[in-house]
């Protein structure tokens, strides 16, 4: 395309733009806008456009006394000229993708030039206003996105406009905050009284354009003419109404509106939000793990949540980071603030199942729990004072801000909708409890793909029943206790399983080291001594012997179950027995799924199999067509992928673990790594940070590896995700090239899933 094509009428005051494909590819901004309206139709402001390249070569003409191009300059300047032959006054405009407060405010009542040369001269004040709205763009292009590149100047544009007459009125195409069909005023501004017509343009712009416009036009007696127009930003509530309501109005397609929507967005379309007023600023920022607000009490444990919830009262529950035994007091709390930990960590992997706000990672909080106090920097802070926190941004304040409640509506009950005629991954979710599982059903999930038993032990009675299995050497004892938690977790179970009506659970066998079960203070040792009827000093010993220096790669997962068998028996016992009780109650068979962490050899699971399988004999249910049993196991280690053959064979299903695959493949630990990882991302040692988005050139090269040699045994393999990363839109996209049956990620997660899943697919 030569330079003289490089100016050119976007909406000529006669006839009508006649462009080619080159041109076509400069247009953003405003003046993509002003070329499709007035294409369709509507009566537009003539404006015609000129790129950087043309303009530099205008004035490197001029300077060679030139006039060649100049030529070409001013008979596009003269498309601006109406029927009456009057040379207009000018209007310069920028056209850049992105609003920016750096690019230059529309210059008008520019004389039109009374001669050629007057047009190029930067003295003149056509040729001044031109050369400031290039220089505005800045030496990198700022606010400049263009189809081609940011570094790619030479394309920006700069648009001449002849001024319209009349006033100057501006409106929203749709309500920013609800997604209603506008026009709607601006920054709250009434509406003035507009022409009838002005309803036709709104429609025409939503539809050309797919998204929420600030729109301007020029009103003179009762005539209405288009100046421009540019994209905003809504609110993620109005996004979805608007999909819909575009598809309503037959402007979409349902597979428009599926893949138009930010499946990232989605979720905070079912949090409360702050409310954010200009004098409120926070006080300090974390990692936003878990998205939404909340706002409460300072607490500093599980207990004094659980009074204050008794209470009605809302509790943020500050600690240095969580572990399971924190589970109740997360699960009280209105929100959570640690200062250790990220995305992947304990603390936002249980936030984001129970469906609490939670900033973790804040490097300037620190917590004495002995003391009841904290300080976030300089400033100090006692049990009961109160913070907001955003789970969202990771910011928190000071004192009680006010918040927004989501107002969800139906809208993103269709948009699922559509979402799930074209998916074909299921969406299951990973649950703690059954109030999480009836959660995630709300949300269309279609099984529990996780369900963590950790925290059917952590209940006073249940501890010291645990603690006597692994402590006591009395068998009679041991055999009581294990007794005694059969009996509980049955229950909790069979209400599993009877909330899922028939869908598939999959329960990971006991996970976490047995430390975080075992007594820590002087006080709990003396309390499990005395119950167990050791000396204290005895039961020190038996806790020094189980000791671990590095627990999360030591005795845990499949290693307890071979190291204490009775922890299998008694768990699998649970499970069936809870199957069996729930199977009597409903119409549905149950589907349990019995999955093994943690494996690092084939050998493991055939020894966890040949047990599990001998139980189920002995319970009748092996031939049930009430209860249907699977068998498998989660690899989350490097060996077990690689050695997926091997396993394959023993198996009904196996689901990746992502995160600790993650921590395995990397040698980064997930709680550790905030400390480091945002440097890394910062100086481009990582491009992402890889517990959120999965890293596909290693630990999804393991999962690909160890997918295909798995089928290549057992072509009926089911495979899963369970990981956090299955509530990723990015990571989905991977996933599903990898067919993968199924995704399990937390409750919250699981509508974008759905819809990020669909999208893959459409």
């Amino acid at each position: 395309m030569s330079l003289a094509q490089e100016m050119f009428a976007i909406a000529p005051a006669l006839g009508k733009a006649n462009l080619g494909a080159a041109q076509l590819k400069l247009l953003t901004g405003k003046a993509r806008w002003i070329f499709r309206v007035g294409e369709a139709g509507f009566p537009t402001v003539p404006t015609i456009a000129i790129t950087r390249a043309a303009w530099d070569e205008l004035q490197a003409e001029r300077s060679r006394r030139d006039s060649r191009l100049r030529t070409h300059w001013v008979a596009c300047l003269f498309k601006l000229v109406e029927k009456d032959g009057k040379p207009p006054v000018l209007v310069v405009r920028t056209s850049a993708v992105l609003h920016n407060g750096g690019l230059m405010p529309a210059k008008t009542g520019i004389a039109a030039p009374s001669a050629p040369e007057d047009s190029v001269d930067p003295n003149r004040p056509l040729a001044r206003a031109i050369k400031e709205a290039f220089e505005s763009y800045g030496p990198t292009g700022r606010g400049w996105t263009g189809a081609r590149s940011d570094v790619d100047r030479s394309r920006q544009i700069v648009l001449v406009q002849a001024y319209a007459e009349g006033e100057i009125e501006q409106f929203l195409t749709r309500n920013a905050a609800t997604g209603v069909i506008g026009p709607a005023p601006v920054n709250g501004h009434p509406l003035p009284r507009l022409p009838e017509s002005v309803a036709a343009l709104v429609s025409l712009l939503d539809a050309k354009a797919g998204r929420h416009m600030t729109c301007a036009v020029a009103v003179h007696k009762g005539q209405v003419r288009f100046l421009s127009a540019r994209p905003i930003e809504a609110s993620p509530a109005a996004e979805l109404t608007a999909a819909v309501d575009r598809v309503e109005r037959k402007v979409w397609t349902p597979q428009n509106a599926v893949s138009r929507v930010d499946p990232s967005r989605l979720g905070l379309v079912l949090h409360p939000r702050i409310k954010l007023t200009h004098d409120v600023a926070p006080i300090a920022t974390g990692l936003g793990v878990a998205p939404g607000a909340a706002s409460g009490i300072i607490t500093f444990n599980a207990e004094d949540a659980a009074r204050l919830r008794a209470r009605g009262k809302h509790c943020i529950l500050v600690v240095n980071e969580t572990g399971p035994a924190d589970i109740e007091g997360m699960k009280a709390a209105t929100g959570i603030l640690t200062a250790r930990g990220g995305m992947s960590s304990h603390a936002g992997v249980i936030a984001r199942i129970t469906g609490k706000p939670c900033v973790a990672g804040l490097r300037t909080l620190s917590v004495n729990v002995a003391e009841m106090v904290c300080h976030i920097g300089d400033r100090e802070f006692r049990a009961g004072d109160r913070l907001t926190i955003d789970g969202t941004d990771g910011k928190v304040y000071v004192g009680t801000l006010p918040l927004a409640q989501p107002q969800i509506g139906g809208a993103i009950g269709r948009l699922l909708g559509w979402s799930d005629a074209s998916r074909t991954i299921a969406v299951r979710t990973n649950v703690e409890t059954v109030e999480s599982a009836q959660t995630a059903l709300s949300f269309g999930a279609e099984g529990i793909g996780l369900a963590r038993s950790e925290h059917m032990f952590f209940s006073p009675e249940r501890m010291v029943a645990l603690r006597r299995v692994i402590l006591s050497e009395d068998e009679d004892a041991r055999s009581k206790a294990i007794a005694g938690l059969i009996d509980y977790q049955t229950g909790d179970y069979s209400a599993l399983f009877s909330a899922m009506h028939g869908l598939p659970v999959t329960v990971r066998l006991f996970d976490p080291p047995l430390h975080e079960f075992l007594p820590r203070t002087d006080e709990e040792i003396e309390e499990t001594a005395a119950s167990l009827g050791f000396s204290v000093r005895a039961l020190r010993m038996r806790l020094e012997r189980i000791a671990e220096i590095n627990p999360m790669l030591g005795h845990r997962g499949v290693r307890l179950a071979i190291t204490y068998p009775d922890l299998l028996q008694m768990q699998v016992q649970a499970v069936l027995a809870g199957a069996r009780a729930a199977s009597e109650t409903q119409a549905e068979p149950v589907q349990v799924e019995l999955m093994v962490p943690f494996v690092s050899t084939a050998t493991e699971v055939a020894w966890v199999r040949e047990r599990t399988m001998a139980i189920l004999e002995n319970s009748g249910l092996s031939r049930s067509d009430r209860v249907r049993f699977s068998f498998g196991t989660m690899l989350e280690l490097p060996r077990a992928c690689l050695r997926a053959g091997d396993i394959a064979s023993m198996v009904d299903f196996i689901s990746f673990g992502t995160n600790d695959l993650t921590q395995t493949t990397f040698g980064i630990s997930r709680d550790d790594a905030p400390a480091f990882l945002a440097a890394y991302q910062r100086k481009g040692v990582y491009a992402r940070d890889p517990f959120v988005n999965i890293d596909e050139k290693g630990v999804g090269e393991m999962i690909q590896i160890a997918i295909e040699r798995g089928r290549a045994v057992n072509p009926r393999l089911k495979i899963g995700i369970c990981g956090e990363h299955a509530g990723d839109p990015i990571s989905l996209q991977f996933f599903a090239g990898l067919g993968v049956n199924y995704v399990s990620c937390s409750p919250y997660r699981v509508p974008i899933a759905r819809l990020a899943l669909a999208q893959t697919s459409a």
